[in-house]
C-alpha cells in the first residue's frame, strides 16, 4: 500500500532521477541486479527506485553518481531537489534560504531546534506526533532533517546562534539514552567555532520580563545580506521579508539572547543534564 502511494506522490525530482538511471543503466547494458551490486544495493532496491515504489535515498544518489560516472554532477545537483521533495511544502522555501545563509539566529522553546537534533531524537519526535505518519514518511523526514547538518561545515561558513528555552531541554523524547545523546551532541555543537549556544532559564520571568514568551523564531541573513524571519506553528509556517517586521523580530531576538545564560554557563548546564542520566 505504501509503495503504491509513493508512486502516486513522487515529485518531479524523484521521477527525473528514476528516468535518468533507467536510461543510463540500459545504455550501459546493466540489469537492475548488476547495477545494484555495483552500488551496494539489491536489484529489488534499484527496481523500487526506478518504478518510484521507494523514494531514492541520499546515500543511493551518491553511489549512483559514482557508478554512472559521466553524470556525477547531475546526481550531485539532484540531491538537493530530492531532499526538498521529502519536506513539507511550507518549509521548502525556507530551506533554500537556510542552505546559503551567512548567519542564523534561532530561538527554540518547544523542542530542540531541528538543526541541532540527533537522529534518535528527531525520529522519536517525528514518530510521536499526530496524526501518526507511516514508517516510510518518518524515515524521509529524519533523513531530510539530518541532511541540514551540512550548515555547520560549509563554504561560506555560516555563523549560527541558538537560544534554547530550558523547557525544550527538559521535554523528553524517546528514552533516557536518546536524551543523553542529544545533550552530549548539543555540547559538541556548542564547541564549534561558528556556533554560539545559550539557554534561556525557566525562571527568567521571575525577573519581571521574558522576551521569548511569544514563541519561537528563526532570523536568517541571506546570501544577499538581507534578513528574513521564519516561524512555524501547528504545521503552518510564515516567511517574513518585510524589513520593518523583520527588524522587530531581530530586536526581540536580541532581547531574548540578553536574558539567556552565557555561552559558558549554558554549556555547563547542558553537560550537567547529560550527567544526571535524565
Amino acid at each position: 500500500m505504501a509503495r503504491s502511494k509513493n508512486k502516486e506522490t513522487a515529485g518531479p525530482a524523484a521521477r527525473m532521477v528514476a528516468f535518468v538511471v533507467r536510461h543510463m543503466r540500459l545504455r550501459m547494458g546493466l540489469t537492475q541486479d548488476q547495477l545494484g551490486e555495483i552500488i551496494g544495493y539489491t536489484g529489488a532496491a534499484v527496481s523500487a527506485m526506478e518504478t518510484l515504489a521507494q523514494p531514492v535515498s541520499d546515500e543511493m544518489l551518491m553511489q549512483l553518481g559514482q557508478a554512472l560516472g559521466d553524470d556525477v554532477e547531475f546526481f550531485e545537483g539532484m540531491r538537493l531537489w530530492v531532499r526538498l521533495e521529502r519536506l513539507p511544502e511550507e518549509f521548502r522555501d525556507y530551506l533554500l534560504i537556510e542552505q546559503k545563509a551567512l548567519s542564523m539566529y534561532l530561538y527554540a522553546m518547544n523542542n530542540i531546534h531541528g538543526l541541532f537534533q540527533t537522529d534518535g531524537y528527531a525520529r522519536a519526535q517525528i514518530s510521536g506526533g499526530y496524526p501518526p505518519l507511516s514508517h516510510e514518511r518518518i524515515e524521509e523526514l529524519v533523513l531530510a532533517r539530518m541532511a541540514r547538518k551540512t550548515n555547520f561545515d560549509r563554504t561560506p561558513m555560516c555563523h549560527i546562534e541558538l537560544v534554547l528555552d530550558e523547557s525544550a531541554l527538559r521535554r523528553k523524547f524517546g528514552s533516557t539514552e536518546i536524551m543523553r545523546e542529544q545533550y552530549l551532541y548539543l555540547a559538541e555543537c556548542a564547541r564549534y567555532k561558528n556556533v554560539t549556544l545559550q539557554v534561556l532559564p525557566l525562571d527568567i520571568g521571575l525577573m519581571g520580563e521574558n522576551a521569548g514568551a511569544r514563541g519561537e523564531l528563526n532570523l536568517v541573513e541571506t546570501a544577499e545580506h538581507t534578513q528574513v524571519t521564519y516561524m512555524e506553528i501547528q504545521d503552518e509556517s510564515v516567511l517574513v521579508t518585510d524589513p520593518a517586521k523583520v527588524s522587530t523580530y531581530a530586536q526581540r531576538y536580541a532581547k531574548i539572547r540578553s536574558q539567556a545564560l552565557s555561552a559558558h554557563e549554558s554549556l555547563a548546564f547542558i553537560e550537567r543534564l547529560a550527567g544526571e542520566g535524565t
